[in-house]
């Protein structure tokens, strides 16, 4: 399951659609919007994506994520528009039936995503400015 929305994700609803007769271990990572970084405070996040593509390229690494570690089941949701302090911007549910599975292939999972996945992060500062942010940046 792949979906890019406006809505906040329901992480709870995305363990349920994933979860598995054979997975003996669900892993669910979040991305959430933290109030610094660094010094600099946050008031929010906005998302944007060319959507097409990046539905394209979600599904690619869930089909290799599934494939590499054998995975009963992966979903990824990511947000775009505005992203509230503490509101996820990205959910990332894995069931396999061993727990290394599951975690390995979470953070590679967002590792990858976050480098190739034409999903653009635009920081929101309490000074008023904005900075739109390179993956390698954070």
């Amino acid at each position: 399951m792949i979906r890019i929305q406006q809505q906040p994700i329901d992480a709870m609803s995305l363990v349920k659609e994933i979860e598995h007769e054979n997975a003996g271990a669900v892993v669910l990572f979040l991305g959430t919007t933290r109030k610094l970084t660094g010094q600099r405070e946050t008031v929010c996040l906005e998302y944007d994506c060319y959507e097409p593509m990046a539905l394209a390229e979600l599904r690619k690494l869930q089909q290799q994520a599934t494939d590499r570690w054998g995975l009963t089941g992966c979903g990824i949701v990511h947000r775009v528009g505005v992203v509230e302090i503490g509101e996820a911007s990205v959910a990332v549910a894995i069931s396999s039936p061993h727990r290394a599975a599951s975690y390995e292939a979470s953070v590679w999972l967002m590792d990858v995503l976050k480098k190739e996945v034409p999903i653009w992060k635009k920081e929101q500062w309490a000074d008023g400015s904005t900075d739109w942010v390179h993956p390698e940046e954070g």
